[in-house]
């Protein structure tokens, strides 16, 4: 798996850190096989990674479940289980696939789309 970091930084430095990707792109050199999650102030990545969300990253990364069985073993509401795994989906953290349920119907697995995620902010 790859490994995911979230970090705060500036506008420039992500277009700089693009460009610099895509000059050893053409200059035919491998690509890091990572993703990054940039976020222009610590103020929207908090917004977006609270408490709740990053007990939710844990526990996907240790065992990757079903909504229903995080729910359960985060003792919360499925409703905003569904939510955050929605949010975190969107911003390329975790998968969700859809599996069939022995008998009928079907169910979302969560996964972690790395094996490792780091969080990075320097104030």
């Amino acid at each position: 798996m790859r490994k995911t970091e979230i970090r705060v930084e500036r506008v420039d430095s992500f277009f700089e850190r693009g460009r610099k990707l895509a000059r050893a792109a053409d200059r035919g050199e491998p690509i890091p096989s990572s993703r990054v999650v940039a976020f222009e102030d610590v103020e929207a990545l908090l917004h977006v990674l609270t408490e709740k969300r990053v007990l939710l990253l844990k526990q996907v990364k240790e065992t990757p479940s079903s909504i229903s069985m995080l729910a359960t073993k985060l003792k919360r509401d499925r409703s905003a289980v569904t939510r955050d795994v929605q949010l975190l989906e969107r911003f390329g953290v975790i998968q969700v696939t859809e599996r069939p349920l022995p008998g009928h119907g079907k169910q979302k697995w969560i996964t972690p789309l790395a094996g490792e995620i780091q969080l990075t902010a320097v104030l």
